[in-house]
């Protein structure tokens, strides 16, 4: 079958505050989909292209970054990963998953930031043409408990905010769930880790399914 005529692969993004367990959850979910026989390819933001990962470098060590650089920063990488990874996989009928995507921008540069949230979402749209994930599961935490979760390992510039940064960023999350409760999938993510990946692939499932 010509890549014209396959069908579209399905987008699931992860999200959630330090220490939520979106990369174990995941890295779980691309190995099930690979295990029912899916081609699929694992990313996070920023990261996935040499853009992203030097600016991955950059936003968790740099010193100096104002909040608008900041956003900046977070969207040319993601612009390189839409247009060079996520969409041709797509289009080729590749599932996608990704840990990390536009509602971490207005969770951390909006809510938490201050940014302008007209301003993020102009700029999210640009970056991503438009482009919105078929599910996106938030793995909803207490961000003490998440920092508990990380004792003993090294934070980046942005784990290091206050608590009132990362409580406005989890705030973030819930009202874009919220908004948007057919796309996004809120689970408690004290729950164990099989209890969490057996929930994420019910609700992926039974979007294969349709």
């Amino acid at each position: 079958m010509s890549s014209e005529t396959a069908p579209k692969g399905i987008f699931v993004v992860f999200e959630g505050v330090e220490g939520s367990g979106k990369t174990t959850q995941s890295a779980k979910l691309a190995q099930r989909l690979t295990e029912a026989g899916r081609d699929v390819s694992l990313t996070v933001e920023p990261g996935g292209t040499p853009t992203g990962e030097r600016v991955r470098e950059w936003v968790k060590t740099g010193s100096g970054l104002t909040p608008l650089a900041e956003l900046f920063l977070f969207n040319a990488a993601r612009a390189a990963l839409v247009e060079t990874v996520i969409s041709p996989a797509l289009d080729g009928g590749q599932d996608i998953v990704c840990d990390r995507y536009i509602y971490s921008t207005v969770a951390y540069q909006g809510y938490g930031r201050g940014v302008d949230r007209r301003t993020i979402e102009t700029l999210n749209s640009i970056a991503t043409t438009g482009l919105e994930p078929d599910i996106v599961v938030l793995l909803d935490l207490p961000p003490d408990q998440g920092f508990g979760r990380k004792a003993g390992s090294a934070l980046d510039r942005i784990e290091l905010e206050d608590q009132d940064f990362h409580l406005k960023v989890r705030q973030g999350y819930l009202d874009q769930a919220q908004n948007d409760p057919k796309r996004w999938l809120v689970l408690d993510a004290t729950l164990s880790e099989s209890e969490l990946t057996d929930a994420i692939w019910d609700r992926v499932s039974a979007l294969l399914a349709e």
